[in-house]
């Protein structure tokens, strides 16, 4: 995994990383069935505070370890390409959350 911008490695934080008492949340992004490895997910707060953000893994994934609570997920990519998902996320659990644009 590589760096692209924000600092963070595509796809986000390892899977070997325990989850203990923060709350995961990944997925993967698709475009017509196809994983799309180009762009960002972003983790935002209440009234779309900005929290976090992740370039896309090779393979559309992406991961972020926060507190729990809810949640709003942004994926961006090339092409003006935009979704929203609102996420609830838990202690010690992983939530998925694919999106498909």
């Amino acid at each position: 995994m590589t760096a692209d911008g924000c600092g963070a490695p595509a796809g986000g934080v390892s899977a070997s990383a325990a989850t203990g008492s923060q709350a995961v949340v990944e997925g993967r992004v698709t475009r017509e069935g196809a994983p799309v490895g180009t762009g960002y997910a972003r983790l935002l707060g209440t009234g779309d505070e900005f929290v976090a953000e992740v370039p896309l893994g090779d393979d559309g994934g992406f991961r972020f370890f926060a507190a729990p609570g809810s949640w709003t997920l942004r994926v961006l990519a090339p092409g003006g390409l935009r979704a929203e998902r609102p996420v609830e996320a838990g202690y010690g659990q992983v939530t998925k959350v694919d999106v498909a644009l």
